[in-house]
């Protein structure tokens, strides 16, 4: 048994996926609807995004969400929030966090983990 797919709720599930396709280099497993999508990675494997309509309100502590790694943080973080992601003004970091709290355009909160920070 794996992962195959992560799935987010969006109220706006083409804005979510336009975001998630540029953010994540991932493409459309099928044609996406006004109601759901899957999204998959473009070259190799990794699990999936999957978005579906939902008009239920964003968890401010989400219980499950997204790490995304990467050794270059400030530039990911600064080309995320180029794509529309927006700063979560985050009262939980520790000392010294080695993640940046984002939210996508819908809402949805992850983390943009920095793999060198010892």
């Amino acid at each position: 048994m794996h992962i195959g797919s992560v799935v987010m709720g969006a109220s706006d599930v083409r804005r979510a996926a336009a975001f998630w396709k540029a953010a994540l280099g991932y493409v459309e497993r099928e044609p996406l609807t006004e109601d759901w999508v899957v999204l998959v990675p473009a070259q190799g494997s990794g699990p999936g995004v999957s978005l579906g309509r939902s008009d239920a309100p964003v968890q401010e502590v989400p219980r499950v969400h997204l790490d995304l790694y990467t050794e270059e943080q400030d530039a990911e973080v600064a080309r995320l929030l180029g794509l529309g992601a927006v700063e979560v003004d985050w009262k939980l970091y520790p000392e010294d966090p080695d993640f940046v709290v984002l939210a996508d355009p819908e809402g949805n909160r992850f983390c943009v983990i920095d793999t060198t920070h010892g």
